[in-house]
């Protein structure tokens, strides 16, 4: 697929990410008008899609499950960085980003991308399949991941409220990392095979035979291409966000809807990716997109901001309410009765979707 697109597509892939840097160059730290903003959107969906191509050139030439790490960690590392970023620049508000970042992060990712991929492919293929003990060591991953950073929070008491004392914060933090490192080496080198799509019959692919890999040297270029594609990506939204608070308060909806306007966004470039893995009947790279994009947003942003936590002013609120902590035992009760058999219906799909519209609905109306 990649081999058969034409000049056209390489010349604006590789020309919207250098627009998009010098845009945010000119950008950053201003207030923008109406036009200018509407400009920046403009480049940001661009940026996007130009991201979902590059991520695609280097998953062909690595190969799964290295390809879908890529973008994930990619994502993620810039998604650590603005929110690093905006705890920098104080308020009120910003006790509480790391923690409604990263669960935006899970409930997009568990139920929003999992969930279309499920019903694209189950559709689109008459069941969706995919290899259930890769997905559940990931699935379980995640949810230890979740419930030690965002559940035990609101019940320790070493700190009033729903805070971690400093032991306890770099217990997470450490424990975060090692979790995330173990997975890695899991799904790259011990059990590489649990991870790889899988063919109606269960046979592990462990080959695309439809085009030819690229280059080293295409794979590079795409790689430092991805890399300012998604510094476009995060900086534009972040540019943009003050509109959004905007427009977020003028139509009297929770704060909170910033933050998932904002994931969503940064978010876009692995939901294409995953459904278009998702439309070839590749589910397992599909899944390993989205729940690895929630493992490494928890992996690696605990022990970001509990290193930021050392020098920035003000509380870290990572325990959740009674709300999402309900969302998030629901999602991963559903999600482990949807992995077991290793294989989807639209029902499924059907069902994750509801989970992610019911978390949107508590977000506007809480």
């Amino acid at each position: 697929m990649i081999a058969r697109r034409g000049p056209l597509m390489a010349q604006w892939t590789t020309l919207v990410p250098l627009l998009a840097v010098v845009l945010l160059v000119f950008t950053w730290g201003r207030d923008l008008p109406a036009v200018v903003v509407a400009l920046v959107t403009l480049v940001l969906a661009g940026a996007v899609l130009a991201a979902v191509h590059h991520a695609e050139v280097v998953a062909h030439r690595v190969g799964e499950p290295f390809g879908s790490l890529v973008l994930a960690i990619a994502v993620t590392i810039i998604e650590v960085a603005l929110i690093v970023t905006l705890m920098a620049d104080g308020g009120h508000k910003s006790s509480t980003l790391a923690r409604d970042t990263v669960f935006a992060a899970v409930m997009i990712t568990c139920n929003g991308i999992v969930g279309l991929c499920l019903l694209v492919a189950s559709l689109r293929h008459g069941t969706a399949v995919f290899n259930p003990e890769g997905t559940g060591a990931a699935l379980a991953t995640v949810a230890t991941l979740a419930t030690l950073s965002l559940v035990l929070p609101t019940f320790t008491t070493s700190k009033p409220g729903p805070e971690f004392s400093t032991v306890q914060l770099t217990f997470a933090a450490l424990s975060s990392l090692i979790l995330y490192g173990l997975f890695v080496a899991t799904q790259t080198v011990r059990h590489r095979d649990y991870f790889l799509p899988v063919t109606r019959h269960g046979e592990v692919i462990t080959a695309e035979e439809h085009a030819a890999a690229p280059t080293a040297r295409t794979a590079l270029i795409s790689l430092g291409l991805l890399g300012l594609a998604l510094v476009g990506v995060v900086g534009l939204a972040k540019g943009v966000s003050p509109t959004i608070e905007s427009g977020v308060e003028a139509a009297g909806l929770h704060q909170a809807v910033v933050g998932v306007i904002i994931a969503l966004l940064v978010l876009l470039p692995e939901t294409i990716a995953a459904l278009r893995a998702a439309r070839r009947d590749r589910v397992q790279t599909s899944l390993n997109l989205a729940l690895g994009s929630a493992m490494a947003s928890i992996g690696l942003t605990i022990p970001a901001v509990a290193l930021a936590s050392v020098w920035l002013s003000g509380p870290l609120v990572l325990g959740l309410g009674a709300t999402h902590m309900v969302l998030l035992a629901l999602t991963v009760v559903v999600a482990s009765l949807t992995v077991v058999p290793g294989r989807a219906t639209p029902l499924q799909g059907g069902v994750h979707l509801v989970l992610f519209a019911a978390y949107l609905e508590l977000a506007i109306n809480p």
